[in-house]
């Protein structure tokens, strides 16, 4: 079994649901009690949160970067970078370290691909709807149509994230407002959702929308759990 290099605390709230899928999962998969070799390297989210929204990317780079610096001295063979948005430094990342890197949008383009996808709506932090760096690698390496919500909508989206699903608030007014956006973006075309915030399956269940969900936080722990029992390792962000 490889061992997992988890990079977490963005926010700690999803890192638990990692932690928890890919040990049930392994468990599931191997029997008995049988558990994942995994390191988890958490950052404060709060520093993490006020370098988003003050533009500091290159120092979240570096700091990103140091992370699975520390990730592959511990051992680990791997990193999973817990959190959608932080993909903006993926390519930095996996240049920092010579472990591969398991992008989060891949194993997610994947999985809608297998079930005949091609237009999908994109829900996730303002960072994750509006910039190039996920949705231009989920169509350009991976052929789908990417929509996002309208910018009243995306700003309704980002304020539950950061103000309520990072702190582990699950308010059932802002689940109301989740479903109206989403059944938006399914008028507009949408043959599914991707959750591209890994809280926002904290709020969100496949019986809240009329068209499938794939909530990455899951998708991308199963494939986590996919390298660790012996799948490819020979991807990367590069």
């Amino acid at each position: 079994m490889r061992t997992i290099g988890l990079m977490g605390g963005m926010s700690w709230e999803s890192s638990a649901e990692y932690y928890r899928i890919i040990n049930q999962e392994v468990r599931r998969r191997l029997g008995g009690a049988h558990s994942a070799k995994s390191l988890m390297l958490s950052v404060d989210f709060a520093e993490v949160e006020r370098l988003q929204h003050d533009g500091q990317w290159d120092r979240l780079a570096v700091m990103m970067c140091d992370a699975a610096r520390a990730l592959e001295r511990g051992g680990a063979d791997f990193v999973v970078v817990c959190t959608n948005t932080m993909h903006r430094m993926a390519d930095e990342v996996a240049a920092a370290v010579a472990i591969p890197l398991l992008h989060i949008a891949d194993p997610t383009a994947q999985a809608i691909a297998q079930a005949g996808f091609g237009t999908v709506g994109l829900l996730g932090t303002a960072f994750t709807m509006e910039q190039a760096f996920y949705r231009g690698r989920l169509a350009e390496l991976h052929g789908l149509q990417v929509l996002t919500p309208d910018a009243a909508d995306r700003q309704v989206v980002q304020e539950i994230i950061y103000r309520e699903l990072v702190s582990g608030l699950i308010q059932p007014q802002s689940r109301e407002l989740y479903r109206h956006v989403m059944e938006r973006l399914v008028e507009r075309g949408a043959e599914a959702i991707i959750l591209g915030c890994t809280e926002i399956g904290l709020l969100i269940s496949q019986e809240d929308s009329s068209v499938p969900l794939f909530d990455t936080t899951k998708v991308h722990a199963l494939a986590a759990v996919d390298w660790a029992l012996g799948g490819a390792t020979n991807q990367s962000a590069r």
